[in-house]
């Protein structure tokens, strides 16, 4: 089964039902679509009214929940400032890799007790064969990719100051984000194939004039529509987890 995480404005993908998932951790409500007879899972990160904070999402709810139903390949969107020059807003890249600056959330299932001590392997954080794919998928559905990105997950909800943005850029972060940590880290923990595409919305504080929520809402109008599609399409062809290494991720100790 494969599922898209939705943040900011991916919202409408068509007609769904509800399904609501009891785990340990909480209760999650998702959306399922049968799109050509493959049923994908919806999920809408910040909830359906956008009336959940970053630093509230209960992620490991969220990542269980998909895991539970059977999901084996997620794509995420993700709204991002830029840091870099280069990606301006309304730009499209594809996340490689991240910066964690979140300080309060939970952030991993391996809590330790009866089990083994367990780490993952993050070498390649985002998997490489949905990303792959994803840049296949784009060229045909006129989707332009500006390039690759390493985001940069602050706590929120706030924006970054100008200095913050500085430093980050001297880290070699290139977007700016408040959600995909520790969604990825989770995803990677349960064996699940995960990408992220980021639509730029806005310059990050010190960057290029102020912040405005027209810039952010214009960024994301003009891109949903196509990477939802993009995403849908590339969950109608073949996946193999032979092609990556994500099932293979967690090393006991």
């Amino acid at each position: 089964m494969k599922a898209i995480i939705g943040g900011t404005g991916v919202y409408d993908i068509g007609e769904s039902h509800n399904r609501l998932v009891h785990t340990k951790y909480g209760e999650v409500e998702l959306d399922l679509i049968n799109i050509d007879g493959e049923e994908i899972v919806f999920l809408s990160r910040h909830g359906k009214n956008h009336t959940t904070p970053p630093h509230r999402i209960n992620y490991r709810a969220n990542m269980m929940a998909l895991k539970e139903i059977g999901v084996e390949y997620i794509y995420a969107t993700a709204a991002v400032g830029s840091c870099n020059e280069n990606y301006a807003p309304g730009d499209v890249v594809i996340i490689k890799d991240f910066l964690d600056f979140t300080k309060s959330r939970p952030i991993t299932f391996f809590e330790g007790g009866e089990e083994k001590v367990k780490h993952v392997d993050m070498s390649n954080p985002y998997c490489k064969n949905l990303r792959d794919k994803f840049y296949l998928m784009a060229k045909e559905e006129g989707i332009e990719i500006k390039g690759e990105a390493v985001y940069v997950c602050t706590e929120g909800p706030r924006f970054e100051t100008a200095s913050e943005i500085n430093m980050f850029k001297h880290l070699g972060g290139d977007v700016v984000g408040m959600t995909n940590v520790p969604e990825v880290v989770l995803a990677k923990e349960l064996g699940i194939c995960y990408a992220t595409i980021g639509i730029i919305s806005n310059w990050c504080a010190g960057m290029k004039g102020d912040i405005t929520i027209h810039d952010i809402q214009s960024a994301l109008q003009n891109n949903k529509e196509k990477i939802t599609r993009a995403f849908i399409n590339v969950f109608k062809g073949e996946l193999d987890k032979n092609n990556c290494n994500c099932k293979n991720s967690i090393i006991e100790l």
